[in-house]
């Protein structure tokens, strides 16, 4: 465990299950988690924090994962067979991430949330579709491919080398590549991304960058907030998320930005 005040640890845990729940109802809860941990964690080297960040994303995801499993039509075989190539790719991109600075990952992640903000704002219905609502072209065997060597090998490539957004990224890719409703699409992302994160968590193990007492701790936070997110996306919707989403985004790349000019 690092040496952190009582009070990072409470607010590192709030981000920790604020993430569950957003990942777990529109995706993008490394948005909040990973650049939580890069503010409270000012002198710990990047990749401890990414391999952190997996050993406590992993929690909250499977919870969520689960969760979507039992009440939610999802294709597993497929799932699993994305998750499968998208774990190979995620454990590349923690094998290349042990090299990125803090300086490097800031402006990154900077990137990596005004994109998704903009997303977010100029599709309004993004995350508000109800199952069915979608095109309901057959999905064929190329497409499938697709699936699972773009959407599995690249975005599992990008989860393992930096991670903010892999959960909204892979709802994206499989709704316009598969043609899934939403709430299939999430629930078929979140397998998708347990097996991204089980991939980068590994490699990150072996080189022996987790931070695990401090990982646990946040893990009970994540895995509470993934599991009342799942059940309040299949009982609500998700349209209600995107305010909120939206507000942490702007919050956290106006304190990344300071900290980056500041630096």
């Amino acid at each position: 465990m690092p040496d952190i005040t009582l009070t990072t640890l409470i607010l590192l845990c709030l981000a920790a299950a604020a993430a569950g729940w957003i990942d777990a109802v529109v995706g993008g809860g490394g948005l909040l988690l990973l650049p939580a941990l890069l503010l409270g964690l000012p002198n710990v080297p990047a990749a401890h924090v990414l391999g952190t960040n997996k050993a406590v994303a992993i929690v909250g995801t499977s919870g969520a994962a689960i969760t979507y499993v039992r009440r939610a039509p999802v294709r597993v075989g497929l799932a699993v067979r994305v998750g499968l190539m998208a774990l190979a790719g995620s454990m590349a991109g923690a094998f290349f991430a042990a090299g990125i600075s803090s300086e490097v990952l800031r402006p990154v992640i900077m990137v990596a949330l005004l994109g998704v903000a903009a997303f977010v704002l100029l599709r309004p219905s993004f995350g508000t579709a109800e199952a069915g609502d979608t095109d309901a072209r057959p999905v064929t065997r190329a497409r499938i491919v697709t699936a699972v060597v773009l959407v599995g090998g690249g975005i599992g490539f990008y989860d393992g080398l930096f991670g903010p957004g892999t959960g909204t990224f892979l709802v994206l890719a499989l709704t316009a590549v598969l043609h899934l409703d939403l709430v299939t699409a999430s629930a078929t992302a979140k397998i998708v991304n347990v097996c991204t994160n089980a991939g980068a968590l590994a490699m990150f193990a072996y080189q022996g960058t987790v931070l695990w007492q401090l990982a646990a701790v946040m893990a009970v936070f994540n895995l509470a907030g993934g599991m009342a997110g799942a059940r309040m996306a299949l009982s609500r919707g998700s349209g209600f998320v995107r305010a909120v989403l939206l507000t942490v985004v702007f919050s956290l790349v106006a304190k990344l930005g300071y900290d980056q000019w500041t630096a």
